[in-house]
């Protein structure tokens, strides 16, 4: 199991905030990690007042819908933490085994926590 590190920085510099986020809504936070995901969280969207879009770069994007901003940004917090045990299991390396089976198991994990 390879280590992921615990650190995120603004996606693009921060340039995306503010800006129309795939929900429909405004960009609120938009974050990036070293070893693969990306996390957004947007107000004022399509379907609800919140949402929050992960991708683990490869291998998923999931979407969560939020009415309120207090669990929304409570979510957006857990979600990046629990992230953490997912990127771990990327290979780091062009040649490191891609252990498929391992991420898959992590990728429901993520999502069956957090419907």
């Amino acid at each position: 199991m390879n280590l992921a590190s615990p650190y995120w920085y603004p996606f693009e510099r921060g340039e995306t905030r503010g800006i129309t986020g795939a929900e429909g809504g405004t960009v609120v936070e938009d974050e990036q990690h070293d070893d693969g995901a990306r996390i957004m969280l947007e107000s004022g969207c399509l379907r609800a007042p919140f949402a929050i879009t992960v991708t683990v770069y490869g291998w998923m994007v999931h979407t969560r819908f939020f009415a309120d901003e207090a669990t929304a940004k409570q979510a957006y917090d857990d979600m990046k933490t629990a992230l953490i045990d997912v990127l771990r299991r990327l290979p780091k390396e062009d040649d490191d085994p891609v252990l498929t089976e391992e991420i898959d198991e992590a990728v429901e994990t993520f999502q069956a926590r957090f419907p």
